[in-house]
């Protein structure tokens, strides 16, 4: 009788190996990775590209992509045992390694998601039932910082302002000094919520806010909210989970989400929400797709969505094997990361003559640096336009982001040239990245200085009036 490939891999999986699901205990990391493995894990990257920004889509090496399609080759092969024997066994032994990277409680509290905007829509939808069913009032309060990513701020919007709420956004400055400076804006803006006694139903607080990218001082803002009645809190750290500590209980959110894909190696796309075991909240919680796992836990509900690619969310324990094998593992690849993004951080900046986003302790892996002033960036579609001819004309990328407003009273910081910088970069560092990358920015954005450029000839208008001359 021939045997049932998945659910062979269902056994190996709840074990933690065989079957090529997982390297057995023997076979994990024997010495610690050299730069040839590494160079061959990305292979797959273009070489002609210097590829400065992992936080935006991450990264996954070779050996966790054959993992990948080793589930994938199951499903097509045969999906009804893939399903029935295979799929949520493999789920679980993923959750499992979630639960304990992050220092959850029980393997219960983690459900796997497609990204961290996906744990918000979860989030969301209960608060704008809530105010749809009459247990928050028309008017209570939902905060968030001015600086949470763009998807998130609009379900914000779609959920809980269409229900009823009135959101309330933290004005944070940047650049940024100091967390006590952040931490004041907070206080400011919750005290605003709170006016004429509102309920503040709702606080939404990012772990590391992607443009600007700046590390929020997350468990001091929660023990804030703890301390000023806010009902709940839902941490978007969808950056965090490799470029900084995570220890979900240590930071006492009701609510904490972040991708795998982007620093923890994962292929995209997934990413984890946690909730504590012990909170009602927790089984009120339900995915926006309904299947028909709905109503047994949102970490079942999230396991079957219908018939779609799973496999990246089946890989969790692979990318723990390769983070594994670099000395320190993930805690000594967060340290080496944040330290290059230092190093090259400053290096840039002293070739443009202007300065950090932020001092370093705010920084994980990711680095905001002021651009020349000449250069003219004067908008969000300025920022994009760069950003394209960066990537056209030079193979460089790398997201820039436009400092459009800043918190009243604090003056617009100046380059060594008195010009007003409006225009950062956003560099990543990452293990496949090399010096030569951040050299090719440098000196990208020096020519462009050298000839003269600003942003204005790359504006539609200015474009079409330079072909009339």
């Amino acid at each position: 009788m021939a045997s049932d490939p998945a659910s062979d891999d269902a056994a190996a999986a709840e074990n933690g190996h065989g079957n090529g699901n997982g390297p057995s205990p023997s076979k994990r990391p024997r010495s610690v990775i050299s730069a040839a493995e590494i160079r061959a894990e990305f292979a797959h990257h273009d070489a002609a590209v210097a590829r400065v920004n992992n936080g935006s889509f991450g990264c996954c090496p070779a050996s966790v992509l054959a993992a990948q399609a080793h589930w994938q080759r199951l499903f097509l092969a045969q999906p009804d045992a893939f399903y029935f024997h295979g799929l949520q066994q493999g789920l679980r032994r993923s959750r499992a390694a979630v639960a304990e990277a992050v220092g959850a409680g029980d393997v219960s509290e983690v459900s796997l998601v497609d990204n961290a905007t996906t744990a918000a829509a979860i989030v969301l939808q209960h608060a704008a039932w809530s105010f749809a069913e009459g247990s928050f009032a028309s008017g209570d309060a939902v905060l968030m910082l001015h600086y949470a990513y763009g998807a998130v701020k609009k379900s914000i919007h779609a959920y809980v302002a269409r229900a009823g709420a009135t959101v309330v956004e933290v004005p944070l400055p940047f650049p940024v000094a100091s967390a006590d400076a952040i931490i004041a804006e907070f206080r400011a803006a919750l005290a605003v919520a709170k006016e004429g006694g509102r309920r503040v139903r709702l606080a939404v607080i990012d772990h590391i806010t992607s443009m600007p990218s700046v590390v929020i001082p997350v468990k001091e803002l929660v023990a804030i909210c703890r301390e000023e009645g806010v009902d709940k809190v839902f941490v978007d750290a969808a950056h965090s989970i490799g470029q900084v500590p995570v220890d979900v209980r240590d930071i006492g959110a009701d609510f904490y989400t972040s991708n795998l894909h982007k620093w923890f190696f994962c292929p995209p796309a997934v990413a984890f929400l946690h909730t504590r075991k012990d909170d009602p909240i927790a089984n009120q919680l339900h995915h926006p797709v309904v299947s028909h796992e709905y109503g047994n836990g949102l970490p079942m509900e999230s396991g079957w969505i219908g018939t779609r690619d799973y496999s990246a969310q089946l890989v969790v324990s692979e990318a723990i094997d390769f983070v594994n094998r670099f000395e320190g593992g993930i805690e000594g690849i967060r340290s080496r990361n944040h330290e290059k993004a230092i190093e090259m951080g400053r290096m840039l900046a002293d070739a443009w003559g202007t300065f950090l986003g932020s001092p370093p302790e705010l920084c994980g892996s990711m680095v905001m640096v002021g651009m020349p002033g000449c250069l003219g960036v004067e908008s969000d579609d300025d920022a994009l336009r760069v950003r394209t001819m960066l990537r056209k004309d030079f193979q460089v990328e790398v997201p820039i982001y436009y400092n459009s407003r800043r918190v009243e009273g604090q003056e617009m910081a100046k380059d060594k040239n008195g010009d007003p910088v409006t225009g950062y970069v956003r560099i990543s560092h990452q293990v496949y990245n090399v010096t030569e990358d951040y050299e090719r920015l440098r000196d990208a954005v020096n020519k462009l200085v050298s000839e003269g450029f600003t942003s204005s000839k790359l504006r539609p208008s200015e474009k079409v009036h330079s072909q009339l001359k």
